[in-house]
């Protein structure tokens, strides 16, 4: 059992497709008045077919007045890390907060070199990205910033405005040196959908993390542990991932909460984006607050 007691928070993912940027709009607005805590946008810009990832959530944050935004995950290979803080703490201003950073090394490397990326693979995309938590880290919290190395030529950025609340770094990861940075550097890790790393394969990577928390003097209750869920609610419904009526869900959930860590869930609706999310945010959510608060409370 690996339950860190951490609150519980809820988001949903949007579709970045540029010809569902209404529809996108109007599922953001709805997770808004739904109470939900994220709105997701995954980025993957060398998809021709996808919004600007930071336009998008630009555009929806003036859309919305509470819920937060998450990039889930942003490429740093072309997303350079002083940039990227700068316009993370630019838009916290505009939105008093509302921003949290998910970021991830570049998983697709040919893809990035489509771009005009580097196309950085195994070692030496881990410590880029290890180095651009430092750098996002650093520039977030203003001053000056200085780093000369290999990856990075930052000659005396003199980083601002200040986010007016923290800007947290989640780092989406599902290998052993990528999992051990975020132990070692990030504010939370964020676990690539169920159907890719499943439930049965959490606990080891777990364990991964917190081994790199341990050893650089952490409390493994401080970080966030994002789970990114696709799926169905309903009877005799089909998809990919967890697929089930609302008591199914509260159930999973509540057990991938107690039993595998996660604090944060992040549906990914395999359906009817808008009928699922109702159901998500007035059924599925309320029942599993209810069933970890009476799992951590022995009830």
């Amino acid at each position: 059992m690996t339950d860190y007691g951490r609150p519980l928070s809820f988001g949903v993912s949007l579709d970045p497709s540029a010809g569902a940027w209404v529809e996108t709009r109007r599922l953001a607005r709805a997770a808004d008045d739904s109470g939900l805590d994220y709105l997701a946008v995954q980025d993957h810009p060398y998809q021709p077919g996808h919004l600007d990832t930071w336009t998008l959530i630009t555009h929806l944050s003036a859309a919305t007045d509470r819920i937060s935004f998450l990039t889930d995950v942003a490429d740093l290979q072309l997303r350079p890390p002083v940039m990227l803080a700068k316009a993370a703490a630019s838009l916290s201003v505009i939105t008093d907060g509302r921003i949290q950073l998910g970021v991830g090394g570049g998983g697709i490397p040919d893809a990035i070199a489509s771009m005009g990326g580097p196309a950085r693979r195994g070692q030496d995309m881990v410590a880029f990205t290890e180095e651009s938590l430092g750098l996002l880290r650093a520039a977030l919290s203003g001053g000056v910033v200085r780093l000369h190395s290999e990856y990075h030529a930052v000659g005396g950025y003199r980083a601002g405005p200040v986010p007016p609340k923290p800007v947290e770094l989640w780092l989406g990861a599902q290998k052993p040196r990528m999992l051990a940075v975020a132990g070692r550097l990030a504010d939370g890790w964020i676990s690539p959908l169920n159907i890719y790393v499943p439930p049965q394969e959490v606990p080891s990577r777990q364990r991964i993390i917190d081994e790199a928390v341990a050893d650089a003097g952490r409390d493994p209750r401080t970080l966030r542990r994002v789970y990114n869920v696709i799926g169905v609610i309903g009877d005799h419904m089909d998809g990919p991932g967890l697929v089930g009526d609302v008591r199914r869900w509260a159930d999973t959930l509540a057990e991938w909460a107690v039993e595998l860590g996660f604090d944060t869930f992040v549906f990914w609706p395999a359906a009817d984006p808008e009928q699922q999310l109702a159901l998500f945010a007035a059924e599925v959510v309320p029942a599993v607050r209810e069933r970890v608060g009476a799992l951590r409370s022995g009830r």
